[in-house]
């Protein structure tokens, strides 16, 4: 019986053997030292808001492993033997295997701050990370001050954790405007804004030289290249995230950033593949960047590659970029390409709209001379999927899109509707005559 080994536990490991468990009697081991079971990384937040509890994380049962015959190894891995095809354990010993997945995701990002290694200092990636926080931050009587550094997805988030339990909070943004080799300028200044209304201390254009320890080795203040000396009793690491690949660099298995891998998810190294946060594709597809540290491309990527060890080799095809968050109170998507200002190609037009007195805008962008669409960004504004999926496959212009937003917006019975601010303005920057219009659902899909 073939033999998979699968190191790390995260989304896209545990689809991976979970499709390779529907479509064959494969052995399946997965090998992970975080947690025994699989949990959903994107909900720890919510556990230390107490919206739930760490268990309720947990997609499956704790039976479900066994009953599906997915052997789990609590372990780690510390090299890999590809000529032998065995791995080397921590914990001692040895494991053969047939096949080998690489998916042991991301690592918060240090960059060799002094004191970037005390106690009371975290990323916000792992269950580890939630037990220390929670221990250095259960309130805002032990923790009088938290400070995050890095501003992005993972560190608005942070935020909102610990201002949930009113413990003020320090974020050093060493951008001039909160992500904005993201976001276009005016979403950016939108999230300014709203980060300074939730009564968080934003410094812009601010970094971290120092982390300083007291005398028993924790956190007790940071320095900034502002001269500044802030007093906290947390640090949060949130400068992004890099591949967790540190053990495979005498491998033998050829690694930039990520693993290398080619479209069909296979490494340099016969039977060894790479999935999800830690895999580097040669050359980004089509306008996608190599490495994609997103939760849905992982899922993409286990359910490709099962199909792969499975006997039905299958490339791995994304599709359109898309993308959702939250940046506190606002809902935030993306779909297809909204460059920001400054990685903005020259061929690459936006219209944007921001209403007067809501945190709610968009920007469309659109190809300078035929007009067609590329993307679009949306803040406190629901829209459908697939909707702007099938507009960018064929390949509609702008004016098609604000003609026919309405069919895009999520539900249009119970939020507001902005199509007719939102072309009126485009009316009037534009000289153009749009009319907002709706088309039937069944007809928008009776060709999909």
């Amino acid at each position: 019986m073939e033999n998979i080994v699968i190191i790390g536990n995260g989304i896209s490991g545990i689809t991976t053997a979970r499709h390779i468990r529907k479509l064959s009697d494969k052995k399946i081991t997965i090998i992970s030292a975080e947690t025994d079971y699989f949990f959903s990384r994107t909900a720890l937040m919510y556990v230390y808001m107490g919206h739930m509890k760490f268990e309720h994380t947990q997609p499956y049962e704790n039976w479900f492993w066994k009953k599906n015959r997915i052997d789990l190894v609590n372990d780690f891995v510390t090299a890999i033997n590809h000529e032998s095809k065995e791995l080397v354990l921590k914990k001692g010993g040895s494991m053969s295997y047939d096949k080998l997945v690489i998916a042991t995701g991301s690592k918060p990002n240090k960059f060799g701050w002094p004191g970037q290694d005390l106690d009371g200092v975290y990323g916000m990636y792992s269950k580890q990370d939630l037990l220390g926080i929670e221990k250095n931050a259960p309130d805002n009587e032990q923790c009088k001050r938290a400070v995050i550094v890095g501003g992005g997805l993972i560190g608005i988030e942070m935020a909102e954790m610990l201002r949930s339990r009113k413990i003020p909070v320090t974020f050093l943004v060493r951008e001039k405007s909160f992500w904005n080799g993201v976001l276009p300028d005016g979403e950016s200044q939108l999230i300014n804004e709203h980060i300074l209304d939730h009564h968080i201390d934003l410094r812009l254009d601010t970094n971290l030289e120092e982390i300083i320890a007291d005398e028993k080795g924790y956190a007790k203040a940071v320095r900034t290249d502002k001269g500044d000396i802030i007093d906290c009793n947390l640090v949060g690491l949130t400068a992004g995230v890099t591949p967790n690949i540190d053990f495979l660099k005498e491998s033998g298995i050829e690694i930039g950033r990520g693993v290398k891998v080619n479209r069909y998810l296979e490494t340099n190294i016969q039977d060894i593949y790479a999935i999800g946060d830690c895999a580097e594709q040669h050359e980004g597809i089509g306008k996608r960047r190599p490495i994609e540290a997103v939760w849905y491309t992982g899922r993409m990527m286990g359910e490709t590659l099962a199909q792969t060890i499975c006997d039905n080799k299958t490339k791995y095809s994304p599709g359109h970029w898309f993308n959702s968050a939250k940046f506190l109170d606002i809902e935030y998507q993306t779909y297809g390409w909204v460059n920001s200002m400054r990685n903005k190609p020259d061929y690459e037009e936006h219209f944007h709209w921001r209403h007067s007195t809501e945190n709610t805008c968009i920007t469309i962008s659109y190809e300078k001379d035929t007009k067609e669409f590329l993307g679009i960004n949306t803040f406190g504004i629901r829209m459908r999927h697939e909707i702007f999926d099938r507009w960018l496959t064929e390949k509609k212009d702008i004016y098609f899109v604000l003609e026919y937003l309405k069919d895009a917006n999520f539900d249009p019975e119970f939020f507001k509707n902005y199509e007719q601010q939102i072309v009126s303005k485009f009316n009037s920057e534009f000289n153009s005559n749009i009319t907002p219009k709706k088309k039937s659902w069944k007809r928008i899909f009776s060709k999909a």
